[in-house]
């Protein structure tokens, strides 16, 4: 994981925010919380994809917090939480 949290300008969050529209959630936080395992399949998706989606099953009502804590985790930026789904984008670095 590495160590620097991009800084975004409104405009590029609102690229990404409709970018995130057509994407499905490919990580879900379910009964087990915000696991090791949980952090590193969220950190193989920004790799990969830059920009992933996260549904809440469980932990609804701390969504909030845990969202700023992952994306403080996995050094990413946290662009858009709607309802049970929070949306990370980190770039690749060249």
């Amino acid at each position: 994981m590495n160590d620097q949290i991009p800084i975004l300008t409104g405009a590029q969050k609102r690229v990404l925010k409709s970018r995130a529209q057509l994407l499905e959630a490919v990580i879900r936080i379910g009964q087990g919380g915000v696991t090791a395992a949980v952090l590193k399949s969220l950190d193989s998706a920004l790799t990969q994809h830059e920009l992933v989606k996260v549904r809440f099953a469980d932990f609804k009502k701390e969504r909030k917090v845990l969202a700023v804590q992952l994306a403080e985790a996995t050094s990413s930026a946290l662009i858009q939480q709607v309802g049970n789904v929070v949306v990370f984008f980190r770039g690749r670095i060249a």
